[in-house]
């Protein structure tokens, strides 16, 4: 059983309410609870564990507005009317609308968790010092032990960075919300920079860090199997870095969970995913789902399954989003396991199959009830960490091309042996991208390149994967689009998701400017 995913009735009233109006901006639970929770530990522990079953709303979402905006993944029905297919085929072709639902629904989402996590913070008397850039703690608070205060702290400020930094990469600069607030107060928030963003973030991460568990992968104690801890945060943190294009201090990071955390490669790639195998020495972190009709278990099997199979996939169906983009399966050797695990056919459909049950004994099983999955998602892996080294290193560091060439060994594969630094990045960029696939990122790698590489963008990306398969897919759209219209949807300005209408509508108080392109 996974301990950290039971429910408890708070989690569930928090849904509940919250779900009665969608709008963060007049919502005003942050005074509801005070008489309830958090005043032992018992309460303490509780409220965390509703934090981390926050983290999988925007999961639902978020593959639309990562995968599918990349060049992995395709709307799989481009000729369809239907509003909700309409709606992806938007995100797909970088033309959102600033009314768009799955836009609103994952910027929604992220800040009702982040108010979890500030309403927990804040119960433990720890406050956001933005002029320091640092978490300040209360000296006066006596409410639980101060070990078990920098416990829940550490893990809580991870999962409010983890929001914060999907936020920030995907919208700009966002509300900086860092504590519980009114509905009156809310109004009075307008969005910060992006610097400012960042700072609350590293601070968040610092704080995870700092007092996060330290003990190595193979001391953890199976409970805690699954919480965030210090490895967990010197990874993310080190991807910030790296986002910042700070690479000396992301560099000293990674060298510390390389070399400290006891954390490693699985034997083999398709062993990272198993359901009998959760939360093993690949997995720095992952949101986690439990199966068995207890209101925790992944949607993905039925999301990512093919339309129209039945039950041949998975019980209940599939919806056939996360189709994969037609260049994806030709862009793995042939001989590369990764190819026929991430991407399987039923007839002449693609699928992604990463999230489809998989155990070591029946491979992929049938899911036995619909929207159940067992599948974690993971969100930093021992890979991750290698490969993002071997970008902080650079071809000029020789040791560079070996860690790519460890995560290729694993599968099976030669050597690479790039010669210059533009053959050196774009090995690394194939090498993310046929690794990570369908893991949610794609785009904020190909974001990152923008900033941390010579040769690679993610315009130029784009732009040739629209042109690779434009007579097998997008020449099929109505009315027509030509190459040249749809390449020109391809903006610096359309790299960032649109500020939701609402937002921006309900504030009478103050204008929230629009993301330029808008």
């Amino acid at each position: 059983m996974k301990n950290l995913h039971k429910i408890i009735n708070y989690t569930l009233l928090v849904l509940l309410i919250s779900s009665c109006t969608k709008n963060i901006d007049i919502t005003p639970v942050s005074n509801l609870y005070d008489d309830i929770f958090y005043k032992n530990l018992t309460e303490f522990d509780a409220a965390l564990v509703g934090c981390y079953n926050g983290m999988q709303k925007p999961l639902m979402d978020e593959w639309a507005l990562t995968e599918l905006r990349s060049d992995n993944a395709i709307m799989g029905n481009p000729t369809s009317s239907s509003i909700p297919n309409r709606e992806l085929s938007d995100l797909d072709l970088l033309i959102p609308a600033t009314t768009h639902e799955k836009v609103y629904n994952y910027w929604l989402n992220s800040y009702y968790n982040i108010f979890n996590v500030n309403k927990v913070l804040s119960s433990l008397h720890i406050s956001y010092d933005s002029s320091n850039a640092k978490l300040v703690y209360d000296t006066t608070f006596t409410l639980i032990s101060d070990a078990d205060r920098k416990r829940i702290a550490a893990q809580a400020s991870f999962i409010r960075a983890y929001h914060y930094f999907n936020l920030v990469r995907l919208y700009g600069g966002v509300f900086l919300i860092d504590r519980p607030v009114t509905a009156a107060e809310s109004k009075s928030i307008n969005r910060s920079s992006v610097q400012a963003i960042y700072n609350l973030i590293i601070a968040d991460l610092k704080n995870a860090n700092q007092f996060g568990e330290p003990s190595k992968y193979a001391n953890i104690a199976k409970n805690d199997l699954g919480r965030a801890n210090k490895w967990a945060a010197q990874a993310l943190l080190a991807k910030v870095y790296l986002t910042l294009n700070n690479k000396p201090q992301a560099r000293i990071l990674l060298d510390s969970v390389i070399y400290q955390s006891g954390y490693n490669l699985q034997p083999k790639y398709e062993d990272v995913f198993s359901t009998t195998n959760e939360m093993n020495s690949e997995i720095l972190f992952a949101v986690r789902y439990q199966a068995g009709k207890v209101g925790l278990g992944s949607p993905f099997p039925n999301m990512f399954a093919p339309s129209s199979s039945g039950n041949a996939i998975v019980n209940g169906d599939g919806d056939g989003y996360n189709y994969p983009s037609y260049d994806l399966p030709s862009a793995y050797s042939s001989a590369d396991p990764r190819k026929n695990f991430n991407i399987k056919y039923y007839g002449s459909k693609l699928y992604s199959n990463k999230y489809i049950l998989y155990d070591d004994i029946h491979h992929n099983s049938p899911l036995l009830f619909q929207d159940d999955g067992e599948n974690d998602w993971p969100v930093i892996r021992f890979a991750d960490v290698k490969l993002m080294m071997a970008e902080v290193l650079g071809f000029s560091d020789s040791r560079a091309v070996g860690l790519i060439n460890d995560i290729r060994t694993r599968v099976g594969l030669p050597d690479v042996t790039p010669t210059t630094d533009a053959t050196f990045e774009q090995c690394l960029s194939n090498e993310r991208r046929l690794e990570f696939a369908f893991e949610n990122q794609r785009w904020f790698d190909m974001i990152r390149y923008n900033v941390t590489t010579s040769t690679i963008t993610a315009e130029n990306i784009l732009k040739a994967h629209f042109a690779a398969i434009y007579n097998q897919h997008y020449a099929s759209y109505l009315p027509v689009i030509s190459l040249q219209t749809l390449q020109s949807y391809v903006t610096h300005e359309h790299l960032l998701l649109p500020i939701p209408q609402r937002e921006i509508d309900n504030n009478t108080q103050l204008v929230i400017p629009q993301n330029p392109g808008y």
